[in-house]
């Protein structure tokens, strides 16, 4: 397929707002650059021409817009047998399936390629916020619901906005609703929101505030993973400071629906030589990602299992019905 684009390929260079003749596969980020999504297609795509997975670097798209949907839904409308086509995923993809988010589209309308990285959650607050720890935010939030906003790179009832609720509730506090939170297009944005003094506090995902904190803009109060991150020693597990949860956003791909099996298999392996590189072990580490690898047939099962389970969770605190 051979197509005009304005792109940025990623790659053998950087080629930016110029009109070319590709014939590369392209990788959708449903959002904005500088976040998760846009993280997954340049890593991934950039290793995948690295390593000699693909013979051509592979072009990112950002396509932004009601929290992935208008890339699902362009995906499914127009794209459907795209073999050329690969899309970032995550599980904030999964949670807004099960919540319907996506006008009544499916999971079982893409091919879901497999996982390679877990992107733990993360709690943020601006540097010169007054809350030091995550038992310090959540009891001023008990203490004075209304007055507390999140700031998140997903829609309401999405993945980021999940994560506060289950840490809320682990402690007993039931008025989910009270929380005030606004999604935004990409984890980026729900920083700058926070820095800005917008939001008392922003909740996504490691990749996106590595920067952020890197230049001193952010505190990270706490990772929602069974251990400390690799890299990230110094930041304490929710569990640490007496609060069990654990949420965790896989890093992946899907792809058509409508592509033959010798197309997913094709994605699937070189997803899974990404996920062997020593590139990837080393962009894993320097961006606070974990080990998960979930490639090939068996990845569809696993994301319909959780969108099951994340509908249950969200009727359970009210998100949706």
């Amino acid at each position: 397929m051979r197509r005009f684009l304005k792109s940025t390929i990623i790659g053998a260079g950087l080629i930016l707002g110029t009109s070319v003749a590709v014939s590369a596969a392209e990788c959708i980020a449903p959002a904005n650059p500088g976040g998760g999504w846009d993280f997954t297609c340049r890593q991934i795509g950039k290793i995948m021409y690295d390593i000699g997975a693909v013979d051509d670097p592979i072009q990112v798209t950002n396509m932004a817009g009601a929290g992935g949907g208008l890339a699902f839904n362009h995906v499914v409308a127009e794209r459907g047998d795209d073999a050329d086509l690969i899309v970032a995923a995550s599980s904030a993809t999964s949670t807004r399936l099960a919540q319907n988010a996506y006008a009544g589209m499916t999971a079982d309308q893409v091919r879901f390629v497999g996982a390679i990285g877990a992107d733990p959650g993360v709690i943020v607050v601006a540097a010169d916020s007054p809350y030091q720890s995550l038992t310090e935010l959540l009891d001023a939030i008990k203490a004075d619901p209304g007055a507390f906003t999140f700031a998140g790179g997903s829609a309401t009832g999405g993945f980021d906005h999940l994560k506060p609720l289950m840490l809320l509730s682990r402690t007993g506090f039931d008025d989910v609703r009270a929380i005030k939170y606004i999604g935004l297009d990409g984890g980026a944005d729900a920083i700058t929101q926070t820095v800005g003094g917008f939001t008392d506090a922003m909740t996504g995902d490691m990749s996106e505030v590595v920067g952020f904190l890197k230049s001193g803009d952010i505190r990270v109060i706490a990772v929602l993973t069974d251990e400390r991150v690799p890299g990230f020693e110094d930041i304490p597990t929710a569990k640490e400071q007496g609060i069990d949860v654990v949420a965790v956003n896989w890093r992946g791909l899907y792809i058509p629906k409508d592509v033959s099996d010798d197309t997913f298999n094709m994605w699937a392996d070189r997803l899974q030589q990404v996920a062997d590189s020593d590139a990837w072990k080393e962009t894993m580490e320097a961006n606070g990602l974990a080990p998960f690898t979930l490639v090939g047939g068996d990845f569809q099962s696993y994301v319909d299992g959780v969108v099951a389970e994340v509908r249950q969770l969200s009727k359970d605190i009210g998100v949706i019905q």
